[in-house]
């Protein structure tokens, strides 16, 4: 089986510590976590970073704090920034961080109902966004929440908007008012993008309730996976994850279990495209 790549989403946009104490949120605290986490079979962290009071920021200098940080405690790990921020935040701010010119840095493809608000991603500026990525020279990680994403992100790839080959897709199930994370629906996910896109690699992040279905259902069929506490603070029902490294740690495990080697920091790139 292909190697399987970890990536961890550490921190996140909405996640708060009064739902999970052990959230990181500076940036030393961040690269405590992405240490944690490479040593337990992460390769990518996915970065949201935080103000001094622990709100969600595309502060160019935080991400910048962030990013040394971590790369100075793991120098191997791949950094991917966040550039869909918090919900509502404005559109050019979501896309400054580019400049710090990140190994990868997220795509999302689309907007949708976001439980009790709307994600917008007009299409526009998601072409405003590709330019910015070839401008850069930054790997995109492009996100899709459902199906026509799919569709759409095929198009732009045909119209040379989005040029980075092999494409990597995130799928992102399980947020409310988006596909959930079944794994009929990343069954489907990944025999829909196969159909359209031929070449991409893909991952999945399944939302709270579907984050092990989801993530398993991956696993099985060479996809790659995210876990942390941006998507599932818990570790069993009713039970608070203590890390995010141990949310790694469990789906290393289990791969080993299956006998899916986990990716190496160079076998990861190669993958990827890096």
């Amino acid at each position: 089986m292909e190697p399987l790549i970890l990536t961890a989403a550490i921190t996140g946009a909405e996640t708060c510590r009064k739902d999970q104490p052990n959230l990181p949120i500076t940036p030393e605290e961040q690269a405590a976590e992405a240490l944690a986490c490479f040593e337990a079979g992460a390769r990518i962290i996915h970065l949201h970073v935080r103000d001094d009071e622990g709100n969600p920021t595309q502060s160019l200098e935080r991400f910048e704090a962030a990013i040394t940080a971590i790369k100075s405690a793991v120098p191997e790990i791949i950094v991917q920034i966040s550039t869909g921020g918090a919900v509502g935040e404005d559109f050019e701010k979501r896309l400054a961080p580019l400049c710090l010119k990140p190994e990868m840095a997220t795509l999302n493809a689309g907007s949708l109902n976001f439980g009790n608000d709307v994600f917008i991603n007009r299409p526009p500026d998601i072409v405003r966004l590709a330019e910015a990525f070839k401008e850069y020279q930054v790997v995109p990680e492009v996100e899709v929440y459902e199906s026509g994403m799919i569709d759409y992100v095929a198009k732009l790839i045909k119209k040379g908007v989005i040029t980075h080959s092999p494409l990597h897709i995130q799928f992102v199930l399980g947020v409310p008012g988006g596909m959930n994370g079944s794994p009929k629906n990343v069954v489907y996910m990944a025999y829909h993008l196969k159909e359209l896109i031929p070449s991409a690699t893909w991952a999945v992040a399944g939302i709270g309730k579907y984050h092990i279905p989801a993530s398993l259902t991956a696993m099985v069929m060479g996809g790659h996976i995210r876990v942390g506490f941006e998507d599932n603070i818990y570790y069993h029902k009713g039970v608070l994850a203590e890390s995010n490294a141990q949310l790694v740690a469990r789906m290393a495990r289990i791969a080993a279990e299956i006998g899916r080697p986990l990716a190496t920091p160079d076998q990861t790139r190669e993958i990827l495209g890096l």
